[in-house]
């Protein structure tokens, strides 16, 4: 079985350029989960991108299943696009260590269209304390692995103020989104308000 992080580092790369910072979270009976930033530049100067490293080493469980199937099951790592400059978005490692850690510690399976929350602040004065998972492919396309393996997805985060995600509860993701583009809301403004929600 090949070892998959090299292989999601190596898409990683690719796709982002080369990341100028990393840090290395453990949690108790958990393996290893690495957050990569790559800085501002390319396409999109003022834009600065973290993702996450080893949550993809193992499949996600179904959380109703009797045993862990160690093979199938759905892979994927974390990616936050945010401004630069306009916050100290820097002290986002570990909450976004947490996220990519809930599988093998909650059991929960990550999925475009779920609500994470890490309870506390994304990092230092931000209004969101919780991320809106979008559909992947746009920025890191699906990583292919020899079957039986699953791809690994780069499911792309999406700040939400506690009032969108108390609205999204009610509504569904679908229109949390449309309401987003109807206003124009900037989702990678680190300190931009929430939007309308009457």
């Amino acid at each position: 079985m090949a070892d998959v992080l090299p292989l999601v580092e190596a898409r990683l790369r690719s796709a982002l350029g080369e990341p100028d910072a990393r840090a290395a979270v453990t949690f108790l009976g958990t393996d290893r989960i690495e957050v990569l930033r790559f800085p501002a530049g390319g396409q999109e100067g003022d834009i600065v991108r973290y993702a996450t490293l080893g949550m993809s080493a193992q499949p996600m469980a179904d959380p109703t299943a009797a045993l862990a199937d160690p093979v199938k099951g759905p892979r994927a790592e974390l990616v936050l696009s945010v401004r630069a400059g306009l916050a100290d978005t820097g002290k986002v490692l570990r909450p976004l260590a947490v996220l990519a850690a809930s599988p093998q510690v909650e059991g929960v399976i990550v999925a475009p269209g779920a609500s994470l929350d890490v309870g506390e602040a994304l990092w230092p004065g931000a209004p969101f304390t919780s991320v809106l998972v979008a559909e992947p492919g746009g920025l890191v396309e699906d990583l292919e692995l020899d079957a039986p393996l699953d791809p690994v997805r780069f499911l792309p985060l999406l700040p939400m103020t506690p009032n969108e995600a108390a609205w999204k509860r009610v509504h569904g993701a679908p229109a949390l989104q449309e309401r987003w583009l109807t206003h124009g809301t900037d989702l990678r403004d680190p300190s931009r308000r929430s939007v309308p929600l009457d």
